[in-house]
């Protein structure tokens, strides 16, 4: 249980009148985070435990694909990155000199890194497919920070990178990544709005890479949706002239959208740059191809605060909440009940501060917890009032074993 009266982070009246965007509005309204500088956030205590919370979702789904966690450097050295020719071609790259005049790159990705990390231990075919991921912050020098949570110059990610001894070894690991991300995107209340899209960039043998796009009117993004496939189509590469190249189809409606998620094939651009081998079933020296998939942990929370908040604040799904039920005393307490849906494994926000109801409500609204539930001198004669905070019903319910069952369907 977490006492409202202790959190050091408690709602604003307004947020900055520099933030513009919708998502960072109302984080930053509801103290989920606090502004440093354009494109810069501090993830407060509310804040943290959602993020940590779609960390989780994560995670779960990368262990799934057999992929192992690991933890790479922020500070890469200059010479990987000349290596692969992107110190003088990446314009987002933040380059940083130490006093002893070493240059080295604050890293906005990590594929400079793990390439040659990876090269030591590939010896055979047999090695293969090898996938690791991680959650970093990563570090661009964005022009356009404006868009709260959305574009930021730091930011958490989770990067996954795999390993390939050839196209039929990458083909079912990379479908497999799509699934998981779906999976993520349907865990966090974004699955009916989120489309695979097809963007420029492809690598080898594919003429396209893939983004994850969520449907909003607030996306900086435009996507062409097939409305007999459901695929989408980034703008950047649409020819108007052309059907839908996965079913034919000429329904193609133009929609503003949201990036949540990239994946790429790339060949052997990376492997090559760093001499990376194996040997085959032969005992040929071959070069294994990679993929990488980025998802933004603080992207996708931002874009869940954008897309499914209303006039009133945020509204979490429970899977990522920071509680489950935000309990409002207003006046009385009842020690019994908090007891009982703690030990039921209840994730509680406990309002205990001296303020009016009326104040306490519209927080709470504002706040975003899935369910609200207030204890009152009408409650304790065993009338308790649980809130939807998604739909806005109230029950009206007789003891703790019908809460526990309504909050935990």
């Amino acid at each position: 249980m977490m006492r409202q009266s202790q959190l050091f982070a408690h709602p604003r009246k307004e947020a900055p009148k520099d933030e513009v965007a919708k998502n960072a509005s109302l984080l930053l309204r509801a103290s989920y985070i606090n502004k440093e500088m354009a494109g810069v956030y501090s993830y407060l205590p509310l804040g943290l435990r959602v993020l940590k919370k779609i960390e989780n979702l994560i995670r779960e789904e990368m262990n799934k694909l057999g992929a192992q966690e690991v933890l790479l450097p922020s500070l890469q050295p200059k010479e990987n990155w000349q290596k692969t020719g992107r110190w003088d071609t990446m314009d987002d790259l933040y380059k940083i000199r130490d006093s002893s005049d070493r240059e080295l790159a604050l890293g906005p990705t990590h594929e400079e890194v793990v390439t040659p990390l990876i090269g030591q231990f590939l010896n055979s075919y047999q090695d293969f497919p090898l996938a690791v991921y991680q959650f970093q912050n990563k570090f661009r020098m964005e022009k356009r920070a404006k868009s709260g949570l959305l574009r930021g110059r730091e930011f958490m990610m989770k990067d996954l990178y795999s390993f390939h001894r050839d196209e039929a070894d990458l083909n079912p690991f990379y479908e497999r990544v799509i699934t998981a991300y779906q999976n993520i995107f349907n865990a966090v209340g974004l699955g009916e709005k989120t489309y695979l899209t097809l963007a420029s960039g492809g690598a080898f043998s594919e003429e396209f890479s893939h983004e994850f796009q969520t449907i909003t009117e607030s996306g900086e993004d435009t996507v062409h949706l097939c409305e007999t496939c459901k695929l989408a189509i980034n703008d950047e590469i649409f020819d108007k002239q052309k059907n839908c190249p996965k079913c034919g189809s000429n329904k193609l409606e133009t929609k503003k959208s949201i990036e949540v998620g990239n994946i790429f094939k790339l060949g052997t651009k990376y492997t090559d740059a760093f001499t990376v081998n194996y040997k085959n079933e032969t005992g040929e020296t071959k070069r294994p191809i990679m993929g990488c998939y980025g998802l933004g942990l603080g992207r996708l929370m931002g874009t869940v605060a954008e897309v499914l908040s209303d006039e009133n604040g945020l509204v979490w799904p429970q899977n990522i909440a920071s509680h489950d039920l935000h309990l409002i005393e207003l006046g009385v307490q009842n020690p019994a009940l908090l007891e009982s849906l703690e030990k039921a494994g209840v994730e509680i926000l406990l309002d205990d501060r001296d303020k009016r109801a009326g104040e306490k409500f519209a927080e709470a609204d504002l706040l975003g917890l899935p369910w609200r539930l207030v204890i009152s001198e009408k409650s304790n004669d065993g009338h308790w009032e649980l809130k939807n905070r998604r739909s806005g019903e109230i029950l009206t319910l007789k003891d703790a074993s019908e809460i526990l069952r309504t909050i935990q369907k």
